[in-house]
């Protein structure tokens, strides 16, 4: 039986995010048909309590979401998954009247972590905030933050007022005074998603507006943040794959050799790479899975898992797109058949903090029984 949920998705999918999908790239649009279907559809507020309108779900029904967007829109997907990412400091930490208004789709948010001078360490931030007139006034060069200029509030690290410890977070209104965005995005891949850097010049917020404590950033980073964003983004990478997978099988199993009356599917050899789209996809989706069974028991190779799924499903995303612009040749050089989109889209996942090197080094200690930090 279908989560109710998925029902709801899946009608937001077939009439807004899947016909919108191939302008989004091309044009580099922010996909706003998109997030206010999902936020009327009340899947904004997925992961909020139940108790501020929201449907109670946790990293599951995160991952499946992003994946089933992915699949036709890696932009949206993104949006949402850092959106998510966001709600769920919020949910914790943040007024019940956000909560509130995300779970009515009347707020989007988004992090606003990474710094060029901390590059992939986004647990160290430069940016400082400091006690004035009663306020706090933010300043900070944030290298990007997706859906930038779009989004009601940023959750926002900086370093923290007082307090020891390596950061400190933040609900910063998405158009307060003082928050500039000095490019705008055109990527590769994922073009739709506004990833642009923000400045924040003597920006002023209520202390009020602090998440947690001051110097605790880095315990809600870990605790909070990393799961969901680790989670979602290999659902994001998995569903892009699903996407690559699916439209090259169609593609050779309609394309034929006149002269021969064969398509290309009865080569042997575009055949089995197929299959090795469709075992990588699938390798890691069960990590996935047994990613999130890890943590919704409580299993000791959680963290382990958490770490693991990123890294893996990147790596596996860049492999799978890759195999799909071979097996689909010239043709794969075109818009309309689809897989070029993917293809740029899965380079995104290895790059993204933590990065997947970055990643294999923290596995590493773990299995070394070094300390990750």
């Amino acid at each position: 039986m279908t989560a109710a949920y998925l029902d709801t998705l899946e009608k937001v999918v077939a009439d807004v995010v899947a016909p919108n999908a191939s302008e989004i790239d091309q044009k580099g649009a922010f996909p706003s048909a998109a997030i206010e279907a999902l936020g009327r559809a009340g899947l904004l507020g997925l992961i909020n309590a139940t108790e501020v309108g929201g449907m109670g779900q946790a990293h599951r029904a995160a991952a499946l979401v992003i994946e089933r967007l992915a699949r036709e829109c890696a932009s949206t997907a993104m949006v949402t998954c850092m959106h998510y990412a966001g709600t769920a400091v919020i949910e914790k930490y943040g007024p019940r009247e956000i909560c509130e208004a995300i779970t009515a789709g009347k707020h989007l948010t988004t992090l606003a972590f990474s710094e060029a001078g901390s590059r992939s360490h986004f647990w160290a931030p430069l940016s400082t905030a400091t006690r004035n007139n009663g306020l706090v006034q933010i300043d900070a060069q944030k290298s990007w933050a997706t859906s930038a200029g779009e989004v009601d509030s940023y959750v926002w690290s900086s370093r923290p007022i007082a307090a020891e410890g390596a950061s400190t977070i933040w609900l910063v209104p998405g158009h307060a005074a003082g928050l500039s965005i000095p490019a705008p995005f055109n990527g590769l891949g994922m073009r739709g998603n506004r990833s642009s850097p923000v400045t924040a010049s003597e920006v002023k917020i209520d202390p009020s507006a602090m998440l947690g404590p001051d110097g605790g950033g880095f315990d809600i980073m870990m605790g909070v943040v990393l799961p969901y964003f680790q989670i979602m983004i290999a659902a994001v990478s998995i569903g892009t794959m699903e996407a690559a997978t699916t439209k090259t099988a169609a593609h050779v199993a309609n394309s034929r050799f006149a002269h021969l009356n064969q398509s290309i599917a009865d080569l042997p050899t575009i055949r089995a790479y197929v299959a090795r789209m469709r075992i990588k996809t699938d390798m890691a989706r069960a990590l996935l899975l047994d990613g999130i069974a890890a943590l919704e028991a409580g299993r000791e190779d959680a963290l382990l898992r958490v770490l693991e799924v990123k890294a893996a499903a990147g790596e596996a995303a860049t492999e799978v797109t890759d195999l799909a612009m071979r097996v689909c040749g010239g043709a794969a050089f075109r818009k309309e058949v689809g897989v070029e989109r993917h293809f740029r889209d899965a380079r995104a996942a290895t790059v993204m903090a933590p990065t997947t090197d970055a990643l294999y080094d923290f596995i590493g200690r773990a299995v070394c029984g070094l300390p990750l930090f």
